[in-house]
């Protein structure tokens, strides 16, 4: 088991979720050594807040750490980080444990795991079912996957950082469900969207009309995240619509591979790439309300 009192943690990609998890360990008193980000204003100043050093190299993450914990944005920028030419972290790695937090695709997770133990380090999966607030007070839940006693290994960073973990098998799994987990989510959000737009256009009172949607089958847990959002045009950034449209697309590939057909959730992917087009992929994902609601633009 990992021991916040002697092992040292670093934290690569510390955009939205990644600086709240670095803040939630070393509140909960990990070291933390060292962050970093290609963004490197973010980095420097996410470490003087932390006392720890903005690392100018990914090679010099996995020198001051015994764990690195990685949340980055796509399947490029995790390929990237562990294997671009000239620095990566698993320069120098034998004996390191990776935890990756992203969500990418399953076989990007099992080409990290391969070079992981070819470098002689360990690397397992922790897919984040939650956001930014979740991120900040420990409250994540956490999908593991990997090798079982890596996972136990770093349980006490992993228990620090969530309020419930699932282990769901070998490296790709996690995933896997992660993709599904926000396949179905897209699918209700847009579907949310789209009810209380027409809703809207019919005149019916949008209070009302979420509180009965509460007390019916069309109630949801993003009915209860975003509809108030979409009716006042509040959408503040959790879970960004490009982050959205970038797992829906994870889960359509997917299900391409299987084939299984998946015709709401190729609607809802071609809904969110439509609001990157239009310049909204940074609204968080109640934003799609904006395609759907009449008489709305670019807010």
């Amino acid at each position: 088991m990992s021991d916040k009192t002697t092992n040292k943690v670093g934290v690569v990609g510390v955009g939205r979720m990644g600086a709240n998890m670095a803040r939630r360990l070393a509140d909960q008193g990990f070291q933390v050594t060292s962050v970093y980000d290609v963004r490197r204003e973010a980095a420097a100043e996410l470490a003087k807040e932390l006392k720890c050093v903005a690392a100018e190299k990914l090679a010099d993450v996995t020198a001051k750490a015994d764990f690195i914990l990685t949340v980055v944005s796509d399947d490029q920028a995790m390929r990237d980080i562990y294997t671009a030419p000239g620095d990566n972290l698993l320069i120098g790695a034998t004996g390191r444990t990776f935890i990756n937090f992203a969500t990418v695709s399953p076989q990007v997770h099992l080409d990290v795991e391969a070079a992981a133990h070819r470098a002689g380090a360990a690397a397992i999966e922790a897919c984040m079912a939650s956001s930014i607030t979740q991120a900040r007070q420990g409250t994540l839940y956490l999908i593991l996957a990997g090798d079982s006693a890596v996972v136990e290994k770093a349980g006490p960073m992993l228990e620090a950082l969530s309020i419930a973990r699932r282990y769901v098998g070998a490296t790709g799994r996690a995933a896997q469900v992660k993709a599904l987990v926000n396949m179905v989510m897209n699918i209700n959000t847009a579907g949310l969207a789209e009810g209380l737009a027409l809703g809207d256009a019919l005149g019916i009172d949008l209070n009302v009309l979420r509180e009965i949607f509460s007390q019916t089958g069309a109630n949801s847990r993003v009915l209860e995240t975003d509809g108030a959002d979409m009716q006042n045009r509040e959408h503040d950034c959790y879970f960004s619509s490009a982050h959205a449209a970038k797992d829906s697309g994870i889960a359509v590939a997917l299900a391409a591979g299987t084939g299984v057909k998946v015709p709401l959730a190729q609607a809802t992917l071609a809904q969110y790439r439509l609001m990157i087009e239009k310049g909204l992929g940074e609204l968080d994902k109640s934003g799609v309300a904006e395609l759907t609601f009449k008489g709305r633009g670019k807010k």
